[in-house]
């Protein structure tokens, strides 16, 4: 949601993710998201930066999440997609509690779901949060969105020589200590037969490539 700035939401990244996701959302693609708020608030950094019980820095860092899903709702609204944001914590007053089986209808009726609050619980990251979302939507895949163009063998902005993996099992991805998605989302993965495909959506038109099968970023499966 930040896009190319260093904090906060941008416009523009909002707008491109909208208009990404029109184009499949148009294709008959059903589309359920989880946002984070990294951008915004990240519990367990300011815990430890300001002396914050991580427990009450988590809850913030969910209620960036919030922010952060309102934003995105409001760009896909402006191009006419129909959009419903479900949170994990009661905010009644912008969003829906999170419900399953509401959730299973705003889908059925080809609405945009976003997932917003993470898990509800504090000690879980929003990559948790999406591999739980996704199983329980009975998702078929998990798009893990990104800004660099997949996994590599090290940062490949500090490490000139790193590697991108094409493809990856999920038992490389905790062996190696990937950061692809946190332990518990991947073994959540793993244990129901989540693939995840982690691809840069900072490029214009990824998502539908991705959709469409184009072999970009990185597979986990």
């Amino acid at each position: 949601m930040q896009g190319r700035q260093a904090h906060g939401i941008e416009a523009e990244m909002c707008a491109s993710i909208a208009a990404q996701v029109k184009e499949i959302w148009a294709m008959g693609v059903r589309v359920a998201m989880v946002v984070g708020g990294g951008n915004i608030f990240r519990g367990e950094f300011e815990s430890k930066k300001f002396g914050l019980d991580r427990s009450v820095a988590d809850y913030m860092g969910m209620l960036a999440t919030v922010l952060n899903g309102l934003a995105l709702q409001n760009a896909l609204e402006k191009v006419n997609v129909p959009t419903r944001v479900l949170t994990a914590i009661q905010v009644h007053a912008v969003a829906e509690p999170y419900i399953r089986r509401r959730a299973l209808r705003h889908l059925e009726k080809g609405r945009v779901v976003i997932f917003v609050a993470g898990t509800g619980n504090p000690y879980f990251t929003t990559d948790t949060a999406a591999a739980l979302r996704a199983k329980e939507i009975e998702a078929e895949i998990i798009l893990k969105a990104t800004k660099v163009d997949g996994v590599y063998t090290a940062d490949p902005k500090k490490v000139k020589t790193a590697k991108k993996f094409a493809e990856l099992r999920y038992i490389d991805v905790l062996n190696k200590k990937l950061k692809v998605m946190d332990a518990t989302a991947i073994s959540l993965c793993m244990d129901n037969d989540m693939p995840i495909v982690v691809f840069n959506m900072i490029e214009p038109g990824n998502i539908k490539r991705v959709v469409l099968g184009e072999k970009i970023g990185t597979v986990v499966r």
